[in-house]
């Protein structure tokens, strides 16, 4: 007498695998406590009739004119000049904005250079930190300058 043997099929029966995932996450479900949420604790601020006084402060603007020269707040300034005049007004503000302007036709060489005397502003003013230095774009500048 001959036994037939048949082949062994190579698939995995996965026909219950979606009924064992279901289970475990009814089970889970079931099983886990939710915390409730306490929410933000903050505190608002008391009626107060006398808002408080905020002094205006500016940043400081160099401007890069098409010729290489510099225009410092409305001063014109020799390069050497910069960390001479921005030392008392980082003195009282360290965090102080320093914004370099330079026009289109500006060399950008005077740009860098300008760039390199205030990365060592921190150093030679012995300042706690590098000063707030800002390079808006020419979109910024067409969007927020009057």
């Amino acid at each position: 007498m001959k036994i037939k043997v048949q082949p062994a099929s190579d698939e995995i029966p996965t026909s219950s695998m979606a009924d064992i995932a279901f289970l475990l996450i009814v089970y889970f479900m079931v099983t886990t406590t939710f915390a409730a949420t306490r929410g933000l604790d903050f505190a608002l601020p008391k009626d107060d009739d006398t808002p408080p006084i905020v002094e205006k402060e500016d940043a400081v603007l160099i401007e890069i004119q098409a010729d290489g020269r510099l225009i410092i707040d409305q001063k014109p300034m020799e390069l050497d000049e910069i960390l001479e005049y921005l030392d008392p007004k980082l003195k009282n503000n360290p965090k102080k904005p320093v914004i370099i302007k330079p026009l289109p036709e500006a060399p950008y060489g005077m740009m860098v250079a300008v760039f390199d005397v205030l990365r060592q502003g921190k150093e030679i003013l012995k300042l706690e930190k590098d000063i707030n230095v800002s390079l808006p774009t020419q979109r910024e500048i067409e969007s927020f300058w009057f």
